[in-house]
């Protein structure tokens, strides 16, 4: 990845490719820069991901301690376990009439 070098050039109008000004990376505001003193003319030009602070820029990454993904852990098997039981209590009374209640009825007694 070259974010490290620029080259390019300006042409005014009327002018001939031989008179154009040279720009390199010493000509360039780059984003949130603020300029001190003076004036500057400026042209902005956005070119997506390739602009040099996309690119320098990482991703976020999620941080999670080891508390947190085993309280994570333990939560899923304990509601797994909840499911388990109540479809074994449901199996017990043989799926009989509306089964899908009693299946309700056991997790919502089994989760307090």
């Amino acid at each position: 990845e070259y974010i490290y070098e620029f080259v390019g050039k300006v042409l005014h109008e009327g002018e001939s490719h031989e008179d154009a000004d040279p720009l390199s990376l010493e000509n360039t505001l780059w984003a949130n820069c603020v300029l001190a003193t003076g004036t500057a003319l400026v042209c902005v030009i956005y070119t997506g991901k390739e602009t040099r602070s996309a690119m320098n820029a990482n991703q976020p990454s999620t941080k999670a301690g080891l508390i947190d993904l085993e309280l994570n852990f333990l939560s899923k098997l304990l509601f797994v376990i909840t499911l388990f039981l109540a479809l074994v209590m449901v199996a017990f009374q043989r799926f009989a009439g509306e089964w899908y209640i009693s299946f309700f009825r056991y997790v919502l007694l089994f989760s307090s």
